[in-house]
């Protein structure tokens, strides 16, 4: 495992600032001189109560639309603002122990690059791949234009803007759509950035595929956990826990390569409050995400258990991107159950940091019962769920525990010790052993 040694430590908040200081979608679109980046450091305060470390950004460069189709690399988005607010998020962030990770859109850009105007205009276009009918675009949308990661030149430009946001106080990079990258550009590109930032971390967007595979070859330090994802909610939805432990299973398989960047929402995803079929379910999502391996992440608004759901056309995105108010104190708390749930459990995550790299092994499972052991050299949880109408109960010795404590969980408030696991249906808990 690759890992700088602070990511250990690390819980991400994560931001699609276009979205969240109400930039895109709006008309008309705001300008540099609002100064609207700076809103997303008046929440830093909201993610250090939380119990987060660090801030995940979404794209903050200059763009046509949602941030994605990138103009310049080296501008901030003027809809955000300009570098001086960039350097302003920076010295709040800093001020609070709070890392910075960027989001690097490398894999194409926006039809006004400036590469892309003037290869259009009949100069050079080496910097971009070929498709049948000109140049490739990115899963056929017009204004996604491939880079041609071939080319040294790109090669070298991708190196530069990585160095010169952290010189500027980045801590890492996640590379959107690293999936449609070729592995061989990213080790090119990675081991001269950690030539000066030896402790910078790059997790790579990656749906599905050989994860470790991807890992080893492009030498990133971790990739998105989209499996692990999914099986979360939808073993939740069809009382199917063995989707889980599979799940889990391979899980395992990829902590002997890397530490996954685990989640249960993100900008790109219905939002897990919605896509659940029984809210009383949420609480098992996010005390699985927090008691395994891996680099936890918390989209920002989850923790209220915000709603909102991801369609397929244009602005599907949308709901699942909202505007929030210029203070935490101005915004509409949907579930203050949900947030101290966030915060109890990242604080016994903070407590454990172990868990960063812990193995997980079965215990007890049927299709709505599933009790695992989470554990690593330095110590180890029990975790249990039940979607079940009927309790989970059993002594703890049938698992193989004389006693244990009961640390979090649906029922309050938890017990001291005890020698036995009595878990109401649809309930879950998590105990020290």
């Amino acid at each position: 495992m690759s890992d700088p040694a602070w990511v250990e430590h690390a819980i991400w908040w994560q931001i699609y600032p276009l979205g969240f200081v109400g930039a895109f979608p709006a008309d008309p679109p705001p300008t540099a001189d609002e100064h609207r980046l700076r809103r997303v450091a008046e929440w830093f305060d909201h993610a250090l109560e939380l119990g987060a470390s660090g801030i995940a950004l979404g794209p903050v460069f200059a763009s046509q639309t949602h941030g994605y189709d990138t103009t310049d690399h080296y501008a901030i988005d003027p809809r955000l603002g300009d570098d001086s607010d960039f350097d302003h998020l920076v010295t709040e962030a800093r001020s609070r122990g709070l890392r910075i990770l960027l989001d690097g859109v490398f894999n194409h850009v926006g039809s006004e690059f400036g590469r892309h105007r003037e290869a259009v205009a009949g100069g050079d276009d080496s910097w971009f791949r070929k498709g049948r009918n000109g140049l490739a675009t990115f899963e056929g949308h017009g204004g996604l234009i491939a880079l041609n990661h071939r080319n040294p030149e790109v090669v070298d430009y991708v190196v530069d803007v990585m160095l010169h946001w952290l010189r500027r106080g980045a801590d890492g990079w996640r590379l959107d759509a690293a999936y449609a990258v070729p592995a061989e550009f990213w080790a090119k590109v990675l081991p001269r950035v950690r030539s000066e930032f030896p402790d910078a971390w790059f997790v790579g967007e990656v749906i599905h595929g050989d994860y470790a595979g991807i890992v080893s070859a492009s030498t990133f330090d971790s990739v998105t956990q989209y499996e692990l994802w999914k099986a979360m909610w939808s073993s939740l939805n069809d009382v199917n826990f063995h989707e889980l432990d599979h799940a889990l299973t391979r899980h395992d398989q990829f902590l002997e390569t890397f530490v996954p960047l685990t989640f249960v929402g993100n900008h790109d995803v219905t939002r897990i409050a919605s896509q659940l079929s029984d809210e009383r379910h949420v609480g098992h999502a996010l005390a699985v995400m927090l008691t395994i391996g891996g680099t936890p992440s918390v989209y920002a608004g989850d923790e209220w258990a915000y709603r909102g759901v991801k369609e397929e056309r244009f602005g599907g995105d949308d709901a699942v991107r909202p505007e929030f108010p210029v203070h935490p104190g101005e915004s509409e708390h949907l579930g203050h159950d949900t947030f101290r749930l966030h915060q109890h459990l990242i604080g016994l995550r903070r407590r454990h940091p172990w868990l960063h790299h812990a193995r997980t092994t079965a215990l007890h499972l049927t299709n709505g019962q599933y009790v695992y052991r989470t554990s690593a050299d330095e110590g180890s949880l029990v975790v249990a769920l039940n979607v079940d109408d009927e309790p989970l109960r059993m002594p703890l010795a049938k698992l193989g525990f004389g006693s244990g404590r009961v640390v979090a969980g649906s029922g309050v408030p938890p017990e001291d010790v005890v020698d036995h696991l009595d878990v109401e249906p649809h309930g879950w808990a998590v105990l020290t052993v």
